[in-house]
């Protein structure tokens, strides 16, 4: 699947695409909004309320990645390779720890 490419190199050539603060931001919110969705649609069999709440968190977790892009002025990573869809959540996930596993100064 990540084509003999180690995770770190993938979510380096990720970063490469999303180094402006604010766009980083946008991903930061939207892209859990888009994996949220997903679990989410899923259960709209089960009930009604869950399809139109899935549809707006997926479209406004795109919206603010396309914002994002714009901002940054690159175009996403997914165009050239859609693997780079679950690379997004990987770097999701590495931003996420590094913001939360800083040492503590009282430590």
């Amino acid at each position: 699947m990540l084509a003999g490419r180690p995770w770190s190199e993938w979510i380096e050539t990720y970063g490469r695409s999303h180094t402006h603060p604010l766009n980083q931001i946008l991903h930061l919110v939207g892209i859990p909004l888009i994996v949220l969705s997903l679990p989410m649609a899923l259960g709209a069999g089960f009930s009604r309320d869950l399809g139109p709440a899935a549809l707006g968190l997926f479209l406004l977790g795109w919206t603010l990645q396309f914002a994002g892009h714009a901002i940054e002025r690159k175009p996403p990573e997914f165009l050239s390779d859609p693997r780079y869809l679950l690379v997004g959540v990987r770097w999701w996930w590495f931003k996420m720890r590094s913001r939360f596993d800083q040492p503590r100064a009282d430590a």
